[in-house]
């Protein structure tokens, strides 16, 4: 649009009548947004405004774009660049590099160790260090922002031949220098999963000085903790202890009770947490569902727990089928049948809804869906978690306002990660922003169909640009991989 002097409409975009959910958690009220370039540009009462376009959004709820603060789109984010399972849900921004997996340091991917496969087939992604592999992000335009965590199994890996045992002096060396150049290249802060085989000999005196070396550079220290069934208390201690000595804020990734014996035990893993948030920085993130994604591990395994084959190398038929079906099918046991799918990944049914409910109103809980976007049959997290959190947590049982499950999902996270101009509607942030209907915002995606983009989500912006639409699909990306010290530099 060009006025008769020729000079050009003041805004890009005009978003007009909209009830706007700030992100802080306040009540939403009645205005209009512009947008010029990649800001917002006005908030107000702006009809009557110049703008190249103008979108009508009365009934609709104006937000700021979720923030999925626990995923495994380190290779999707260039590989499925448009990042349909999350831009279609809402989510302008992804935080990669949880669990202690990161696709970098990792210069021989083919040979990686579980759940290092969880990033999917890596023959073609090779990274010595995260300066190369930030170029590689940076490159492939990604639909939604990227936040890069560094994975300290990456980093065994990467350092260590033997992953039986705690490092060396000199391999632990290897791992500071390698998370010192990560750091420096603008990573969010380190994560852990001293759950799984490749960083479970790692002890105190390991992880403590790398936690220290993350803090040092402003980053924070996410965790998927030792354990997280009986002994899920002493695990917060153990990551309490780390965060604390290494002077790094702590982040408890998809914290659950996990097993028929934990059920309930939210309450106490809940009041560890009040009780150490008075001294310590502490956060924590959860999926809302039932059940649990990962590789399909034996020792998880518990008599009547239901288990969805995700994956299989040996047997890719029993991509979206029940453990115990086949098992059945195969006249074998559960145990033999999971020895012979493996490797594989699982869906596991071992959370209570309960805790579900209990853990998601915490004020520190944030929204994680730890999608696996590579996995042939996923999670339907990958494809659900925000609006589910809106319509079954928020509308249906009532557990706290639209406005605080806004707030999970954007100021919140992006205070944690520090994305200091992101998570609320204000003049001046970024345009990451989400238009969706109250009335119709739901998950779709369910286990048995995991692929269903959720509805009610009419319009995308990431970095003011119009990355999707309900009706209209995908356009070309605009994402931007956000390094921390720089992150505002876009």
């Amino acid at each position: 649009m060009v006025n008769s002097t020729g000079a050009s409409p003041p805004y890009d975009t005009l978003l007009v009548r909209g009830s706007l959910i700030d992100g802080t958690g306040h009540s939403a009220y009645g205005a209009d947004i512009a947008i010029k370039g990649d800001r917002i540009a006005a908030i107000g009462e702006l009809r009557g405004a110049r703008a190249a376009e103008e979108i009508d959004v009365q009934g609709k709820c104006l937000a700021p774009g979720f923030i999925d603060t626990h995923t495994h789109d380190d290779q999707a984010c260039m590989s499925a660049a448009t990042m349909e399972p999350k831009i279609s849900q809402g989510v302008t921004t992804v935080v990669v590099g949880n669990c202690g997996v990161s696709l970098a340091p990792l210069d021989h991917p083919s040979e990686v160790p579980e759940p290092i496969n969880l990033l999917g087939e890596l023959k073609d992604f090779s990274y010595r260090d995260f300066s190369s592999y930030f170029d590689a992000v940076d490159a492939a335009r990604p639909g939604t922002n990227v936040v890069a965590l560094v994975g300290h199994s990456s980093l065994r890996v990467a350092a260590m031949p033997d992953l039986g045992r705690p490092a060396t002096q000199g391999e632990l060396d290897s791992m500071m220098n390698m998370l010192d150049e990560a750091m420096r290249a603008g990573a969010g802060g380190l994560s852990t999963g001293v759950f799984y085989p490749p960083g479970r000999a790692a002890d105190s005196g390991e992880v403590i000085p790398l936690v220290r070396k993350a803090g040092e550079h402003g980053g924070i220290y996410a965790t998927r903790m030792r354990n997280e069934h009986d002994a899920v208390l002493d695990s917060m201690r153990e990551a309490f202890e780390a965060a604390r000595e290494g002077g790094a804020p702590l982040l408890i990734s998809h914290h659950k009770c996990a097993g028929a014996r934990n059920r309930g035990r939210s309450r106490e893993t809940l009041a560890l947490v009040d009780s150490v948030r008075e001294t310590q920085d502490v956060s924590l993130d959860l999926y809302p569902y039932d059940a649990g994604s990962s590789v399909l591990d034996l020792d998880l395994l518990e008599d009547g727990m239901r288990v969805l084959i995700t994956w299989s190398i040996p047997h890719p038929s029993a991509s979206g089928k029940y453990l115990h079906d086949i098992a059945r099918e195969w006249g074998c046991s559960e145990r033999e049948a999971g020895r012979a799918l493996k490797p594989a990944g699982a869906c596991y049914f071992f959370i209570s809804e309960e805790d579900v409910r209990r853990i998601i109103q915490h004020p520190a809980a944030m929204i994680g869906s730890d999608g696996l976007p590579m996995d042939r049959h996923p999670h339907p997290r990958l494809w659900g978690t925000f609006p589910r959190v809106i319509r079954r947590y928020a509308m249906e049982h009532g557990l706290f306002s639209v406005e605080e499950a806004i707030r999970k999902m954007t100021s919140l996270p992006a205070h944690r990660f520090g994305l200091h101009d992101r998570g609320v509607l204000a003049v001046g942030n970024y345009a990451d922003l989400v238009i969706f209907d109250p009335v119709t915002v739901a998950d779709r995606a369910t286990y048995e169909n995991p692929t269903e983009a959720a509805q009610g989500i009419d319009h995308v912006f990431v970095n003011g640009c119009l990355s999707w639409s309900e009706m209209q699909g995908l356009p070309t990306g605009y994402g931007r991989l956000l390094r921390r010290g720089t992150i505002e530099s876009g």
